[in-house]
Formats: C-alpha cells, structure tokens, sequence
C-alpha cells in the first residue's frame, strides 16, 4: 500500500528538529502571520478528554523579551555552574551545556518569545500516579512538539525550556498571565543560520524495546 505522505520528507522533519540555540538567526524579525500558522497547527494535536484550554502567549515586545532574558539569565547562571562541572569529562554533555548556557546569555535576543499554557482545571484532581494525564503533561506538550515541527518546517528554529518556571509568578506578573493558568515551558523561536540539521546519535531502537514482556 502507498504511504499517505512522502515518508523521505516526513522522516527527515522528525529526525532534523532538534532544540537549537547556537543556530538562531536573532537579527532577523519572525512574521506574526508565520508563527500563528504554527499555533494553528498546533491546535490539531490530541489531548486528554479531547479538552484543548491552550493558550500560547507570544512575546515579541522588546522591552518584555529582555526583562523575560534577563530573568532567565539569573537562572542558568545561578543552576549550570556546578552541573558543567559534574559534567566536564562528558563530550557530548559538554556540548550541550556550552549551547544552553550560550542560550541563557541571549534568550532575550530571540526575535520571539513563545510561552505554551494551559488552565488548571483541565482534569481536575487526577488519580495518585496519573503524572501522564497532569495539565503540564498530556494535555499540552504534545502541541508544543506540533507547533516547533511547524516551526521547522517553515526554516525556524526553538528549543522547549522550562528553567523559568522557578519565578513562574515572576513571569505571569510581567506579562499579565492570569492566576488560573499554568505556564509550561519559554520557546525562543527564530530562523536558523542554515537549514541542514542532522538526526542527532541515538542507540539501535532494538536496544531499548521489550515485545510482549521486560
């Protein structure tokens, strides 16, 4: 049977949408219109009882973009300190955190600031152990992958950070959030410096898969 879609094209999206910091273009100003084609796409993602209360707050002021880098600044310089150094004889892990803390330097560069959030009375109180189907979880992550697939595909680039969420109430105060809505993550997004992205280096998926039984 024929694929639906072009699996070449499909295949190389979801390997190539990696979380890009160092590669972001932020001399170049991101279209409204562009990013709200995301945010439309991102609104066919499945959720929990078929209840989408999403709400993207999208910051390209750039008054507010500082104050939001500022504050994220704080925070990488006062959390990545110590973690690089437990990390230093790891390549790969060195790598990353040279990328994040650059990241933290230059988040409030991005041209774009997008803030995914969802209300906290999505499910209610959920069952002790039902972690997968929390507010911050199942009902809006998987948009968020939507909305930076849709990013990439259009030459953007974001990575997801959640490390602001430590002044969560910080950041709802500085750009009005109401009290009822939980913030989940900060999404600098932006063009790319080049396009051609690679799948990053992955063990055999034999590796990690049980059939049947562990």
């Amino acid at each position: 049977m024929e694929p639906p879609f072009d699996l070449a094209e499909t295949d190389r999206l979801l390997s190539t949408t990696r979380s890009v910091r160092k590669r972001l273009d932020f001399t170049r100003p991101v279209e409204r219109e562009v990013v709200l084609d995301c945010v439309r796409l991102s609104q066919q993602a499945p959720t929990g009882s078929n209840t989408q209360k999403w709400a993207w707050l999208l910051v390209d002021e750039a008054e507010r973009r500082r104050s939001l880098g500022d504050l994220y600044r704080e925070l990488a310089d006062a959390m990545f300190g110590q973690a690089r150094q437990a990390f230093a004889n790891d390549v790969q892990t060195e790598r990353v955190y040279s990328s994040v803390e650059y990241l933290g330097e230059h988040m409030g560069d991005a041209p774009l600031l997008a803030i995914p959030c969802v209300a906290k009375d999505t499910f209610g109180e959920l069952a002790a152990g039902n972690a997968a189907g929390a507010v911050t979880y199942g009902s809006i992550f998987p948009a968020v992958w939507s909305f930076m697939l849709a990013l990439r595909s259009r030459g953007l680039g974001s990575t997801l950070t959640t490390m602001h969420l430590v002044r969560e109430r910080e950041c709802a105060e500085l750009l009005g959030i109401p009290e009822d809505y939980v913030q989940v993550g900060l999404i600098p997004v932006a063009y790319t410096i080049g396009t051609d992205f690679k799948p990053a280096m992955r063990p055999s998926p034999e590796t990690i898969t049980h059939w049947n039984q562990w």
